[in-house]
């Protein structure tokens, strides 16, 4: 992977023809040993957020030595670079082919469930294994999240007890519970309301959790979206965890994927066309774009001039929204985005903050999708973890400009 000091001087160098993901390895550094401090369980990074080998070897050479995978791809993906460390296979649903190699193969003893049919597939693929550490997914409120994971997985309040006494006899080593409270939630407390509706299930099954995994759902900083403090976040799981029925050996895991990553990446991209407020990009929704298309996201950007007189755009600032290189009319992103008002064809929009569910999303539609990694040495364009401000500024906007007249008084009413 080529290093450059600055994304200006990737712009400088060659004007790159498809789009390039700008990777800090010193990001996912800093989260990883931020949460190794002060998470007080064990990290289990989510490899869906971001599944490039790059990151997964940061990661497990900073101290995060333990994976959520979702499917035995990403299996192999983590035991080829980082061989040696421990897996959870923490899929609802998986095949039983899946589920085998990962035991037999993989040495994965850890999977998720949130039904009886799955947890007899579990079993019946390892061979009725005694070793497992079968986890129970509880379906709980996703309240305060952007995305909602609660609606495909999760048992319900009603039939977790009787899922979690058939867990606890089905194996002679650990039994746990999980749960996930969405995905970028901005609400600490979500994540103790979560752990009390969870408590009370395990009393009503009238077992003990030999693990409580928190799942991910911890945020990272986009425009119009600044969450809490994180350390809000490890207190109130603290604050959970003492108020659950635990002994003294249950432990206690969760499963950051968004947080460790998102701040690692942007994308440099380059606008193919300019039609009034509207730039054309090199990629789009079916690319890294996915949440800026589909949640409407307005993730930071910067401009670049292309060409010998390669620049940082400055001057005056123009909303834009972006449409991406494919045929369909979906692969467009409302924005809106922020640029200098003289950018033009020729011209490089870096997108940051995209180091989550960014190149994991990418597709080969109409032939696209097709991006370059190159490591840079600048700080991400916000940060939860001490690298950069912990807020996007917002742009001063025309409205800002225009003089407030004072509004004409009206008639006080007369008491009758």
């Amino acid at each position: 992977m080529r290093t450059y000091h600055l994304p200006l001087d990737l712009v400088r160098e060659r004007s790159p023809e498809r789009p390039v993901a700008l990777v800090r390895r010193d990001a996912v550094a800093a989260a990883a040993r931020w949460f190794q401090t002060n998470f007080k369980g064990d990290v289990l990074y989510a490899v869906k957020a971001n599944p490039s080998p790059w990151v997964i070897k940061t990661l497990a050479q900073n101290g995060v030595t333990g994976f959520d995978v979702a499917s035995l791809n990403e299996v192999e993906l983590v035991a080829e670079n980082a061989p040696g460390s421990r897996m959870a296979f923490m899929h609802p649903v998986k095949s039983r082919a899946a589920i085998s190699a990962a035991y037999f193969d993989h040495g994965v003893k850890t999977f998720s469930f949130d039904t009886a049919e799955e947890l007899e597939k579990i079993l019946d693929a390892t061979g009725r294994a005694k070793d497992l550490t079968l986890i129970v997914r509880m379906g709980v409120s996703a309240e305060g999240a952007a995305y909602s994971l609660s609606g495909k997985f999760g048992v319900d309040q009603h039939q977790a007890p009787a899922l979690m006494l058939a867990a606890r006899r089905a194996t002679q080593d650990l039994m746990g519970v999980s749960f996930h409270v969405g995905s970028q939630c901005m609400r600490p407390t979500a994540f103790q309301a979560a752990m009390a509706q969870t408590g009370r299930a395990l009393v009503r099954a009238g077992v003990f959790a030999d693990v409580i995994d928190v799942g991910g759902g911890f945020p990272s900083v986009y425009p119009g979206m600044i969450p809490p403090d994180m350390a809000d976040y490890i207190a109130a799981i603290d604050r959970g965890f003492n108020e659950m029925p635990v002994s003294e050996t249950t432990e206690l895991w969760c499963e950051p994927g968004r947080a460790l990553v998102a701040e690692s990446t942007s994308l440099m991209t380059r606008v193919e066309l300019r039609k009034g407020d509207s730039l054309y990009l090199n990629d789009g929704a079916y690319g890294s774009l996915f949440d800026a298309a589909h949640a409407k996201w307005p993730f930071p950007v910067k401009g670049y001039r292309g060409g010998g007189e390669a620049r940082e755009l400055t001057g005056n600032l123009r909303p834009f929204e972006f449409y991406g290189p494919t045929c369909d009319s979906i692969d467009h992103m409302p924005g809106p985005f922020w640029l200098p008002e003289d950018i033009r064809e020729g011209d490089f929009v870096e997108i940051g903050m995209l180091g989550a569910y960014g190149v994991a999303m990418q597709t080969r539609f109409n032939g696209f999708g097709s991006v370059e990694e190159v490591e840079v040495g600048d700080a991400p364009m916000a940060s939860m973890f001490g690298l950069a401000r912990r807020s996007i500024p917002a742009p001063r906007t025309a409205i800002e400009n225009v003089v407030k007249l004072p509004r004409p008084k009206s008639r006080k009413r007369r008491r009758r």
